[in-house]
């Protein structure tokens, strides 16, 4: 950055699976993304004006099979030039001997925030074995539940009609409670 002969420069950059397995981030693993980087230089801060668009890979949160997202980004950083590697606000502090940033961990924060919390296949996309176990184990009420081998009966002779006595136990318990 500091020995950029003109106000301002253009880079490109295509980040593929070999990006993010390099940079080993926890949500994003695979995707295929160009970045358009414009650089301006203006009394000591250097803007940085990042264009991300394409699409990256996530496992669905529901049948757990891969899925594509799109990301289109726009993002800003200021960068100028310090004693030390700082962040000051929206401003990163760059050590001047060294006279450049590594921006590979901000264009995957960048990427990584544009993805929505949620990440779920279109209706009727979803791996149907899976989502077959799924619904198999996934009751919303009762009478959405049709086996009847599941269904518990309690013996006759353990239903009493009166008050039920408390296990002693959780007074003891309760007591502990009290005293909070």
């Amino acid at each position: 950055m500091k020995n950029m002969k003109a106000d301002s420069a253009k880079y490109e950059f295509t980040l593929d699976n070999q990006f993010f397995v390099d940079l080993d981030g926890p949500e994003v693993q695979k995707g295929k993304l160009t970045v358009e980087l414009n650089v301006k230089k203006t009394s000591g801060v250097f803007l940085l004006d990042f264009q991300t668009e394409g699409f990256v890979i996530v496992p669905c949160d529901r049948c757990l099979d891969e899925m594509e997202l799109p990301v289109s980004t726009s993002d800003k950083l200021k960068v100028k030039l310090g004693s030390s590697f700082a962040e000051e606000g929206d401003i990163v502090v760059v050590p001047e001997e060294d006279g450049y940033i590594n921006i590979a961990w901000f264009l995957y924060e960048f990427i990584a925030l544009n993805i929505p919390m949620k990440h779920v296949h279109a209706p009727g996309k979803c791996n149907k074995g899976m989502v077959g176990k799924l619904s198999k184990h996934l009751r919303t009420s009762a009478d959405d539940e049709d086996d009847d081998d599941i269904a518990v009966e309690l013996p006759e002779g353990d239903v009493s009609e009166g008050p039920q006595e408390i296990d002693p136990r959780w007074n003891e318990l309760k007591k502990i409670l009290d005293n909070n």
